[in-house]
């Protein structure tokens, strides 16, 4: 695979800065164990720091050691300087053990933060839920007040038009009262009128036959008290029908 021109300084880059950094190592580590196990592991903590900046790991720390001791020749066993040089990786390592500690407690730090945010998720959807169930009943309420409105509204109409209807068939219901009294009333008079044309009729016989014998004149008298009872009856139904239709 080809490397950009670009890549390829980087990587020289790199490489230089690794070689000085091993070159340093080397000489701190040398320095250090010359000067007995009294000696400071300050610059070994430098190294490491600057290990941390070129973003190596522990692994290539290890490398850079392992050709410290090789240019050495150190022996495992003289005056304890394997123990010593192993000290003075430790401490070299020790920044870039710390990153790793700060990156757990990062990803920690964040795992609990994603766990906030997923409470704070399902808790969001829960008030969405209850939000949507307080939208939907507010909507079916809306929805049955207005069934309600209109069916009232209907009711009303009905109410209306059934009262109207009322008032129509009171109309009718009177004016067939009062018709139907006119009839009456016209039927009552021309019986009466025909009642009292009768009587006349026999009041004019009776002056004419005034001197005729008793007996017919008796017969004549009966006759016409039974004209005027009937006329008395008539006038007493007539009142009496007359009073119906008022109390109607």
């Amino acid at each position: 695979m080809l490397i950009p021109p670009s890549g390829k300084r980087n990587l020289y880059k790199m490489k230089r800065k690794l070689t000085r950094l091993s070159r340093r190592y080397a000489s701190a580590l040398r320095k250090h164990l010359k000067q007995g196990p009294q000696a400071s592991l300050r610059p070994a903590r430098g190294l490491g720091q600057q290990a941390v900046s070129l973003g190596l790991e522990t692994l290539d720390v290890a490398k850079i050691h392992e050709g410290a001791l090789a240019d050495l020749e150190a022996s495992s066993s003289r005056d304890g300087i394997i123990e010593r040089a192993e000290i003075f990786f430790a401490e070299a390592v020790s920044p870039i053990e710390k990153t790793h500690q700060a990156a757990l407690k990062a990803k920690t730090h964040l795992l609990q933060v994603y766990k906030r945010l997923d409470r704070r998720t399902m808790d969001l959807a829960a008030r969405n839920r209850s939000l949507k169930q307080g939208i939907a009943q507010r909507k079916a309420v809306e929805s049955a007040l207005r069934k309600s409105s209109d069916h009232s509204q209907k009711l009303l109409e009905e109410s209306q038009h059934l009262q109207q209807h009322l008032q129509h068939l009171a109309h009718q219901i009177m004016s067939a009262q009062e018709n139907n009294r006119r009839k009456i009333s016209q039927d009552l008079r021309d019986e009466i009128a025909q009642t009292l044309l009768g009587i006349n009729v026999r009041l004019i016989a009776l002056k004419k036959d005034a001197g005729a014998n008793a007996e017919s004149l008796q017969k004549e008298i009966a006759i016409t008290r039974r004209i005027v009872d009937k006329s008395m009856k008539s006038i007493r139904r007539f009142a009496h029908e007359v009073g119906k239709d008022h109390e109607a």
